[in-house]
């Protein structure tokens, strides 16, 4: 006998949707009743008019109707009939009531596993935890996209589901991150390109110098021939019969004059021989100028390709890519990084279920020529304001823009959580104009690597009219991050030490990287005084607290610690590569890196510690390495006065690194071998 199945579920009330909304926009975790219901209203919706679920790529032949304010609408299709589908019952072996630890068989029918997890506890196939893992799953995951397409209004059919778009989402990042890395190959090449360039500049400045030395030696010998008197160049006229006591002399001079010819003519070949090398020299540079040409066609052909690839992009998929790879991080920055992703999220699902599709950053570069459906968007004086425009959601405007953008933003939404290293550009590590050139690269924009080089080749663009996607640089331009609307910028920041969502400073300076870039540099921002990487304060001396990123001592996780290279050991991302850095000076020195026995200690490792070495090791939950920003040394530097830690008390406080005065030689507990980013104890 068939199980009874629960009735559809009525759609959700004015109140019910408001009470989500809210929810969601205060960015709080849902309840469990909140989540059930949500999930049971996007069940409910998949009934008569399914959630339409866009694919990889947007609809084909897909125009907007209506005046230039008019959003994109699907024209109505004839519905198509189907051929019911005769099913065969699935056979079941029954299983006995004593061995309730006996796996079922999986239901591989799709629509029949959509059935069993709808049945009420007890008369199908779910269970309490299956109803507890689809509630957390939902809540983690695609309960932010969920929630902004359901709470919107009805989506347009088609669709294949929330976890197929994640899919798809998965499978769009996968491409965007492959079209980056053979960019980045091509940037190689091409920097390669450019030396040989160089190289072949310098060889033809060195031949023609030679060519010139050359001539200049011909040239002064054919001048002296041309003032010379026939005797002079000819000194076998001056013999003499009635006088054969010169015939000496005369012998003398034709030898003379000879060596002196031949000379010239081994002259006049070194200048061909120098004019031969000069041509191979000149074809070298026309060589080495059309290898680069080849190489940035190419690069510029990924560039475009990945631009495609983004622009067909829908904006469902767009939205379920800013929910990838995050990395939770601990207390409020985690509430501000979810608030944030959420707000636009919402603003996604906004746009897919009024059916507007992005357009490409080109066609929104002219506010007089964008594409049917949109109009200009203006600013306070009335003037459009370029690369972004208005459509019609309902009877409200809502500003679009470019698809570019939207990868731009999903991307960096994805990697928040991410370490900051100073030097990196991902993907496991960032420093801040990394994380900003790699993060529109994936959107198929070439952005150099530094803020100062950002700032000097994008079109600048006032505070006054910011659009979400424009690159924000902090006073003096040291740091850098991506505009999220309101007070918000995302960035890989060396005041909290990773991708994080944060506040606009006063003073700031902004870009825009879908506009053309400016014909002439823009003048360098006046610096402030001296910094760190991205801005980060220099450690100065005295005691500071050492806590850092809201974890307790000894319990910072693994994905928040850059690796030294030895062994596991890791530091907080600054203090890390810091040491790199000393480590490769040190070698210098040396001939060897650093040596080094201990670094970030769990508390676990504390505790063991303690009890193999309690007259040694710190109570636990006390360790400066707990922080993460301490290190044992060894190979002579553990020794004080040896040559090892001697250059340690001369060059590490470049680095950032110095031995507390109780580990010093006259210090309370004296150990050479302990050193510390910073003055933390």
């Amino acid at each position: 006998m068939p199980a009874t199945r629960t009735p559809a579920r009525p759609p959700l009330t004015a109140r019910e949707i408001q009470s989500l909304r809210e929810a969601l926009a205060a960015g709080r975790p849902l309840t469990a009743a909140e989540a059930a219901l949500l999930q049971a209203a996007a069940a409910g919706r998949s009934g008569g008019t399914p959630a339409r679920t866009a694919g990889a790529r947007k609809p084909a032949g897909r125009k907007p109707a209506g005046g230039p304010t008019t959003a994109r609408t699907t024209p109505a299709r004839k519905p198509v009939a189907r051929k019911p589908i005769a099913r065969k019952p699935i056979a079941r072996k029954p299983v006995a009531r004593q061995k309730p630890a006996t796996r079922k068989p999986a239901v591989s029918n799709p629509e029949a596993r959509s059935a069993a997890a709808t049945r009420p506890e007890g008369t199908g196939r779910a269970s309490r935890w299956s109803i507890r893992i689809a509630v957390v799953a939902l809540s983690t995951v695609l309960l932010p996209a969920l929630a902004s397409v359901v709470l919107s209004g009805p989506q347009k059919p088609g669709g294949n589901g929330s976890s197929d778009v994640a899919g798809l989402a998965l499978t769009a990042q996968t491409s965007l991150l492959k079209h980056a890395d053979r960019y980045r190959q091509l940037e190689r090449a091409a920097a390669q390109a450019r030396a040989e360039l160089h190289k072949a500049h310098d060889a033809v400045d060195r031949a023609r110098s030679r060519v010139a030395a050359q001539q200049e030696v011909v040239g002064t010998a054919a001048a002296d021939l041309y003032t010379t008197p026939a005797a002079g160049r000819y000194p076998m006229l001056g013999l003499d019969a009635q006088a054969p006591e010169t015939t000496g002399d005369v012998l003398y001079r034709q030898a003379l004059a000879e060596r002196a010819d031949r000379a010239l003519q081994g002259t006049v070949v070194r200048t061909e021989r120098a004019k031969l090398a000069l041509a191979s020299a000149v074809g070298r540079v026309a060589a080495a100028e059309s290898a680069l040409d080849a190489v940035n066609r190419r690069a510029a052909g990924v560039l475009a390709g990945t631009r495609a690839t983004v622009d067909d992009l829908s904006t469902e998929v767009s939205l379920h890519l800013a929910a990838l790879n995050t990395v939770p991080v601990p207390g409020p920055q985690q509430q501000r990084n979810e608030q944030a992703r959420a707000r636009w999220q919402v603003y996604l699902g906004r746009l897919a279920a009024a059916g507007i599709e992005p357009p490409a950053a080109a066609a929104l570069a002219d506010a007089d020529h964008l594409p049917a459906g949109f109009s200009p968007a203006l600013d306070a004086q009335r003037h459009p304001i370029p690369g972004t425009a208005l459509a019609v959601d309902g009877n409200k405007p809502v500003s679009v823009l470019p698809a570019e953008t939207i990868a731009a933003v999903s991307s960096a939404l994805s990697q928040l959580g991410k370490p900051f290293a100073a030097d990196t550009a991902g993907p496991d590590s960032y420093d801040c104009g990394g994380f900003t050139s790699a993060t529109w690269l994936l959107a198929g924009y070439a952005v150099p690597a530094t803020p100062q080089a950002q700032w000097a080749s994008g079109a600048p663009v006032s505070m006054a009219n910011l659009q979400i996607g424009d690159l924000i640089f902090s006073p003096g331009g040291q740091d850098v991050g991506i505009y999220l609307g309101g007070d918000d910028v995302v960035g890989a920041s060396a005041g909290s030490f990773r991708v994080a969502v944060r506040s606009v400073a006063a003073g700031s300076s902004a870009v825009r990287v879908t506009l053309p870039a400016p014909a002439e540099q823009n003048a360098a921002l006046s610096p402030g005084g001296p910094t760190g990487p991205c801005g980060a304060a220099l450690p100065k001396p005295g005691t500071a607290t050492p806590q850092w990123g809201g974890w307790a001592n000894g319990q910072i996780p693994s994905g928040a610690l850059c690796d030294l290279g030895v062994y596991r050991h890791a530091l907080r991302c600054d203090a890390a590569s810091s040491y790199r850095r000393m480590s490769t000076a040190y070698e210098a020195a040396f001939g060897h890196p650093i040596c080094i026995t201990d670094s970030y200690r769990s508390l676990g490792a504390q505790i063991a510690a303690f009890y193999s070495k309690p007259a040694l090791a710190a109570v636990p939950g006390t360790s400066n390495h707990g922080w993460a920003l301490a290190v044992d040394l060894c190979d002579g530097i553990n020794v004080f006065d040896t040559p090892q830690w001697t250059w340690m008390t001369q060059n590490a406080g470049r680095f950032g690194f110095v031995q507390p005065e109780w580990a010093g030689p006259s210090g309370d507990k004296p150990e050479p071998w302990h050193w510390e980013y910073g003055y933390i104890s």
